[in-house]
């Protein structure tokens, strides 16, 4: 009996293994050739009475080689658009020429597809101004149309299959926001849905998909594709990071390529070979991603590129230089072509923000293709790769607060200087309300837009408020630079006064600031973590938290420093502990270049007894830990 079962179980595996698919490759050179040898469908006009328009409406159906009435078949419907009508994938993308070839093949699953007019209303035809705003209405009326409409019209006219399991909808451009609109929509309706290059008529992905545990459930396959240099990608890439962060599987393909049929066919070839089939989930993330602009690049910047694999491609044109490289921590030689275009692609880089640099004959500049940012005591590249933990940050549709720059003059340090400040969304209209306030502090080489760009404080504040993970607050986010050599005591010094005498007055003066030190929370990272450091242990009288990120005395620099604060810890410590709720140190594991010092602070600290709270968070000494820093830290206070 055990051999039987044993035999079963094989059996049952072995099914599974060959029926479920692979991967499928991009669209061989022939692919869409018209071949004589091979048995062809047939393409034929319908036309369906649409109750949603009040008239009679036209669609082209495609029947598979060898069609039968005696057999049932699924359906895709196949959405073209918003410069086109039911004729478009006709003219363009010759669909049976496509499929004929794959039926031939023994690639793809006997079916049907339907190719109707997403204009839905009187005058349905592709003429006059196609963005007028009734016709870019009747794009999005067109799903009553098709749902009360034309698939009853289908599944009574021609032998289909009427469950779910059995019907895709996929387009190209203002289809495919249609098909991932309609889809996402009516998961009891479709199964298999994709979108190719889809257009700004796509919802957002909150709204696309509001449940991703159903999602996930009842999804067979969400296929997204796009062209790299597509001016329209930045839609595709918005659902696809929300969906990566949500975890419903998806396959996120892009390819070299624009906002043509040459894109949109490739998509029709490779989603076609995977419906109505068993899938594997697990081969969706091997789907290569060739070429991906960075979200950090300025707007229409087709490079920096970020491959599947996080490698990255930079181009920049300097036909007069001698020598290029890039500096992301290592540097990599650029090759020019005969246009004076240098290129270089990287090894992989690891998720999260980095800064970089171009090194154009030994000179260090910014890329003018990327976003900029104050970093490495300079105005300096910044590129964003991909982070599936980034969840927290993401833009999300939720209430949002707004950061605001404040001006003002210090007479510690005898100049005009200026902070950043988060304002929590509700702010202006809760005139009554005082808000807890967390100062939070740079790191080395950075100034007070270092939390409010880099470490996306706004964005993880936003969420978890809107979560209720953490209570509205101020977050104050000052310029810690006060002159002085770096890590000696006398800008430790100066900043403590100036945070003392000149910051936190200026808040609670000009904002609506609880002004208890319960209410009042002190952070920094690195550099900023020594300052909280020297600040906050002595002066936890106007703190009830501290949050030190990826930082620790520096040895044996600081040990004087840092001895100081231990004899004032040990004669303290009663206070210390009565006086702070939170003492949260945290660092980038063992590759953190401030590892080893924050092992020995800790070490100190469980001598003098002083109550604190550690963590790691792997990823080192960069953005991608410290705002993780933020988030958890920030869920901790003023409860």
């Amino acid at each position: 009996m055990k051999k039987i079962v044993s035999n079963l179980t094989f059996l049952l595996l072995f099914t599974i293994t060959a029926f479920t698919q692979g991967i499928i490759e991009h669209a061989p050179p022939g692919f869409d050739a018209l071949r004589a040898d091979i048995p062809h469908g047939r393409i034929d006009t319908i036309t369906y009475n649409s109750a949603t328009v009040g008239n009679p409406r036209k669609a082209l159906i495609y029947l598979p080689p060898g069609f039968s009435k005696k057999n049932k078949y699924p359906v895709l419907y196949l959405l073209h658009g918003i410069g086109g009508d039911e004729m478009e994938w006709l003219k363009g993308g010759t669909p049976q020429v496509v499929l004929d070839n794959l039926y031939a093949g023994g690639k793809i699953e006997p079916m049907i597809v339907v190719m109707p007019n997403g204009r839905a209303m009187k005058d349905d035809r592709a003429t006059g101004n196609i963005m007028a705003p009734d016709k870019v209405q009747a794009f999005a009326t067109f799903e009553k149309d098709l749902l009360n409409d034309l698939i009853p019209y289908i599944q009574k006219k021609y032998p289909v299959y009427t469950d779910r399991e059995h019907r895709a909808i996929a387009g190209l451009s203002m289809g495919g926001g249609q098909s991932l609109n309609f889809g996402l929509g009516n998961l009891d309706t479709f199964a298999w849905i994709g979108g190719f290059s889809s257009a700004p008529n796509t919802k957002a992905p909150e709204q696309l998909v509001p449940d991703p545990a159903a999602a996930r459930q009842k999804i067979k396959l969400l296929w997204i594709s796009c062209g790299a240099s597509d001016g329209l990608i930045s839609f595709s890439k918005r659902t696809h990071d929300y969906l990566q962060k949500n975890n419903v599987p998806h396959i996120y393909y892009i390819e070299p390529g624009v906002h043509d049929f040459k894109v949109w066919k490739n998509g029709l070839f490779m989603f076609s070979q995977l419906i109505f089939k068993p899938v594997d989930t697990a081969t969706f993330s091997k789907y290569p991603v060739e070429g991906a602009p960075a979200e950090t690049n300025v707007r229409n910047a087709k490079y920096p590129q970020v491959l599947a694999d996080h490698r990255v491609v930079f181009h920049i044109k300097a036909p007069e230089a001698r020598k290029v490289q890039v500096d992301l921590g290592r540097k990599y030689d650029m090759v020019k072509d005969s246009t004076g275009v240098w290129t270089a692609t990287t090894d992989s880089i690891s998720e999260g923000f980095h800064y970089y640099s171009l090194l154009i004959d030994d000179v260090a500049v910014a890329d003018p293709a990327s976003e900029t940012f104050y970093g490495m005591g300079r105005m300096a590249s910044g590129i964003e790769i991909p982070f599936a933990g980034g969840n927290y940050y993401a833009l999300r549709d939720v209430p949002h607060g707004e950061i605001r720059t404040r001006k003002y003059f210090s007479r510690v340090t005898g100049s005009w200087r200026q902070l950043c400040i988060y304002v929590p969304p509700g702010y202006e209209a809760n005139v009554n309300e005082k808000y807890p306030v967390l100062y939070i502090l740079h790191g080395g080489g950075e100034d007070e837009t270092g939390w409010a760009m880099q470490g996306k404080t706004d964005l993880i504040m936003d969420n978890l408020i809107a979560s209720g993970k953490a209570g509205p607050m101020l977050v104050v986010m000052p310029d810690a630079n006060v002159g002085g050599t770096a890590f000696s005591e006398s800008p430790l010094k100066t900043f403590e006064a100036e945070l003392k005498e000149v910051i936190i007055p200026l808040v609670e003066k000009n904002y609506r600031a609880d002004t208890s030190a319960k209410k009042r929370a002190l952070a920094g990272l690195s550099m900023g973590g020594i300052h909280t450091l020297y600040t906050g242990i002595r002066n936890t009288d106007m703190f009830s938290s501290l949050g030190v990120f990826s930082s620790g005395w520096i040895q044996p620099m600081q040990n004087n420093i840092a001895g100081a604060q231990y004899d004032f810890m040990k004669t303290h410590a009663a206070m210390i502990n009565n006086n702070l709720k939170t003492l949260w140190i945290s660092m980038g594991g063992k590759e953190d270049i401030a590892y080893k010092n924050c092992q020995l602070m800790l070490a100190k600290l469980d001598e003098l007894n002083i109550k604190h709270n550690y963590s790691e968070y792997p990823g080192g000494h960069a953005w991608p830990v410290w705002r993780n820093n933020l988030f958890n830290f920030a869920q901790l206070l003023f409860k």
